[in-house]
C-alpha cells in the first residue's frame, strides 16, 4: 500500500560527551542512543495513523547519527550533524514542520539548530545550556525544556536562565521540572516518556498541550524566569482522557 505524504516530522538527538572525536559505538553499546529508544517508540505509537486507507503515517520520526561522540568545543560537531540531518529530512519529506527532541548534548544541538527553516519547536530533556550559548536563532519557535530538580550532570538553573533569555529574544518558552527525576531519565521513566510525547505532539499540532504549558508559552518577553517554570506533578490536573501525564 502507498504511504500518504508526511505532514510533519520529529528529529531525535541523543546525548553525548563534552569531548570525544571518535564515533559513537553502534547498537546497545551506544548508551545515550539506547536511552532515547523508549521515546522514539512512544512517539511512533502516538503519531501512527489508522490503517484504513493506506497504512501509512503522516509524521516521520527520525534519529540523528553523530559522526563524533563529543561536542568538541568550537567544532560543535553535534550541531553540524543536526543541521545535516535537517537538510536530509527536507529532501526526504519536503517542506514539513519539524520538532527537534534532544537529550543533554542532543538538546544543546537541537537548540542551536532551531534556526533551520524547517524547525517549528524544540523539546529539550535535561538540556546542556552553557551560559554563553546564543538564543537569537530561537526567535519565533516554541521551546519547552524539561529538567530534573536533582540533575547533577546538567544544570536546571542554567535551563531556566536560557528559557528567560530566549523569551526576551522572541521565542515562546516554557520549562517543566521533574521532581525526583535524574539526568538519565530512569527515575520516573514513564512520566518522562509520556510528558515528552504530549509536548512533541502538542507542538506539532497533532495533539493537545496542557493548559499551563500554553499559558507559559504565551508569556511576554518581560516575564520572570519563574513564571514560565512549571512542575510536572501539578500538570497532572491538566492531563487528557488518555492519561498522558501519569503520576509515576
Amino acid at each position: 500500500m502507498d504511504r500518504r505524504p508526511p505532514t510533519a516530522a520529529v528529529l531525535v538527538l541523543h546525548g553525548g560527551h563534552e569531548s570525544g572525536t571518535e564515533p559513537p559505538p553502534w547498537g546497545p553499546l551506544n548508551l545515550p542512543g539506547v536511552r532515547m529508544r523508549p521515546f522514539v517508540r512512544a512517539l511512533r505509537r502516538a503519531t501512527r495513523t489508522p490503517r484504513s486507507d493506506d497504512g501509512g503515517t503522516e509524521v516521520l520520526v527520525r534519529q540523528v547519527r553523530y559522526e563524533h561522540r563529543g561536542w568538541n568545543g568550537h567544532r560543535a560537531d553535534a550541531l553540524r550533524d543536526a543541521l545535516s540531518a535537517l537538510d536530509a529530512l527536507g529532501e526526504e519529506a519536503g517542506d514539513v514542520p519539524v520538532v527537534l527532541l534532544g537529550h543533554s548534548m542532543g538538546a544543546r544541538a537541537a537548540l542551536r539548530a532551531a534556526g533551520h527553516p524547517l524547525v517549528r519547536g524544540v523539546v529539550g530533556l535535561a538540556p546542556w545550556c552553557p551560559p554563553g550559548d546564543p538564543v537569537t536563532q530561537l526567535a519565533g519557535r516554541d521551546i519547552v525544556l524539561v529538567h530534573s530538580s536533582r540533575d547533577r550532570i546538567t544544570s536546571p538553573q542554567a535551563t531556566q536562565s536560557l528559557t528567560a533569555r530566549a523569551r526576551r529574544a522572541g521565542a515562546r518558552t516554557c520549562m517543566v521540572t521533574v521532581r525526583g527525576g535524574d539526568h538519565a531519565m530512569i527515575r520516573r521513566a514513564p512520566a518522562w516518556h509520556r510528558l515528552t510525547t504530549t509536548l512533541v505532539t502538542g507542538l506539532l499540532g497533532t495533539g493537545s498541550l496542557p493548559g499551563p504549558v500554553i499559558a507559559a508559552l504565551s508569556l511576554p518577553p518581560t516575564a520572570e524566569p519563574t513564571e514560565g517554570t512549571l512542575d510536572l506533578d501539578r500538570l497532572r490536573a491538566e492531563r487528557g482522557p488518555a492519561g498522558l501525564l501519569p503520576s509515576s
